[in-house]
């Protein structure tokens, strides 16, 4: 985005330039032109009788002319420059204005997904609260505990027989300890030391 700005303020600057030169180079051929016509009606006019001024007119005329002609040349070639100049900053100014928009656009979906996750996050920290109140104060600091340990994930469910903390299968001892334990016995993976959650699919 910076750099199409940097672009766009070279290219209107490219093109302001060209638009003066432009200007100036006109008013140059308009001087030449008007002279050479000044020095024609002269000429016409039959005031100068002097072959030797007249021979230093029609020279001057012609020189007149062959610079109009260059000077011409020159604001045609300006005038090229000038007009893509022109079109390039007017291109610049699209894509600029385009990113822009797309960049306002991709803000504000941030910032209605930065809301929602803000709300969820509320939403499952307030479950927590209501949760951690019936749980006993010990497997609570047991829990926070290895959260901190294992990147947030203090508990993990025992699923088909693997703890899914760490992915790993229980071995056949193991399984047979979690069978034997009471329901209310927390138990945790030989493994990843996790807690582990009994639910209908451990495949005990």
């Amino acid at each position: 985005m910076t750099q199409q700005r940097d672009l766009l303020v070279a290219a209107r600057t490219e093109a302001g330039d060209t638009g003066r030169e432009q200007t100036k180079a006109e008013q140059d051929v308009e001087q030449v032109r008007s002279r050479a016509e000044r020095d024609r009606r002269r000429l016409e006019s039959g005031m100068v009788t002097s072959p030797k001024d007249l021979e230093s007119l029609q020279s001057e005329i012609a020189s007149l002319a062959k610079r109009q002609d260059d000077l011409e040349t020159v604001v045609l070639e300006i005038m090229e420059r000038h007009e893509a100049a022109q079109a390039r900053a007017e291109e610049l100014d699209a894509s600029v204005q385009e990113i822009g928009a797309r960049v306002e656009e991709t803000a504000a979906r941030r910032d209605a997904a930065t809301r929602e996750i803000d709300a969820e996050a509320d939403r499952v920290r307030k479950e927590r609260e209501v949760i951690a109140g019936s749980v006993p104060e010990a497997l609570l600091k047991l829990y926070d505990k290895l959260c901190a340990q294992h990147g947030g994930v203090g508990a993990a469910r025992l699923y088909q027989k693997s703890c899914e903390g760490c992915r790993l299968e229980l071995n056949v001892t193991e399984l047979g300890e979690v069978r034997a334990a009471p329901p209310n016995e927390v138990l945790r993976c030989e493994n990843c030391r996790r807690i582990l959650v009994r639910t209908p699919e451990s495949g005990l």
